[in-house]
């Protein structure tokens, strides 16, 4: 990837994606720049796919919704091209993946709609900053994440399990980064479990669902932040006729800014 773009603004990193100079994973670029998952509906399946998010807002923190048939997103990216903005994206028809292009504007179609969700990687660099390390940087890889046994708030054809992210931690680092990310409530807030992996029905936290393992050191247990992956699962198990969705690690870097989202 160009070098220049850990210290990025949201808007560079979106402009290499639409030139095809970067279609990677984007944890630890332009940082201090809110990152956002997408789902992209037919309109007439987007009321019911809003009223999942509200009904899940943990793993479903909506920042913007677009117009029927407009790829910007004003309000978190002005300027932006939804088709062409991010690293890789995955289209499903009918709940199958069916390919995972780095840009769709072939696939657009003026009824749909877009929605920009809040990333975990959001809180990264607050983290970063209290030294708190985050493996998956670290080890220039993609975060892994989980399906799982945990159920989610179905809303008409939308349903399916939490999907969360992990990051492994020393105890006392996972109580400092609990108390960071509360800050970060529409970036996921603070994290839904510690420890066992098992008892949210992971079976194997060494074989991630989306994304890459990472190494769990001596002294470390796994942390399990709630992901922006979810809708992914809902729109695998709701089956929609059509729909586009990022690839998991390769989001949509907005401009705002991690402070913008503080408190809220």
């Amino acid at each position: 990837m160009p070098s220049d773009l850990t210290q990025a603004t949201g808007k560079r990193v979106r402009l290499a994606c639409r030139e095809g100079m970067h279609t990677g994973p984007t944890p630890g670029l332009a940082l201090g720049y809110v990152q956002a998952n997408l789902v992209i509906l037919p309109k007439d399946w987007a009321f019911e796919f809003l009223l999942f998010c509200q009904r899940n807002p943990k793993p479903c923190p909506v920042l913007d919704v677009t117009e029927p048939g407009d790829p910007e997103a004003e309000l978190v990216a002005p300027g932006s091209d939804l088709r062409t903005d991010l690293p890789a994206y995955r289209v499903w028809k009918h709940g199958e993946l069916m390919e995972e292009p780095t840009e769709i504007t072939k696939y657009w179609r003026d009824d749909l709609v877009s929605f920009a969700i809040g990333c975990s990687f959001t809180f990264e660099n607050a983290l970063l900053a209290a030294s708190v390390p985050v493996r998956h940087i670290e080890q220039s890889v993609n975060v892994p994440m989980y399906r799982t046994n945990i159920a989610c708030k179905s809303a008409g054809r939308f349903s399916g399990p939490l999907v969360v992210s992990m990051r492994p931690l020393t105890p006392s680092q996972a109580v400092k980064a609990t108390q960071i990310c509360s800050r970060f409530p529409r970036a996921h807030g603070a994290p839904v479990h510690f420890g066992d992996a098992a008892a949210i029905g992971i079976q194997n936290v060494h074989k991630p669902d989306f994304g890459d393992a990472v190494e769990i050191r001596a002294g470390e247990l796994p942390v399990f932040w709630a992901c922006g992956v979810t809708p992914q699962a809902a729109v695998m198990q709701a089956k929609p006729p059509f729909a586009i969705t990022h690839k998991p690690g390769h989001m949509l870097i907005t401009d705002l800014k991690d402070t913008d989202l503080e408190g809220e």
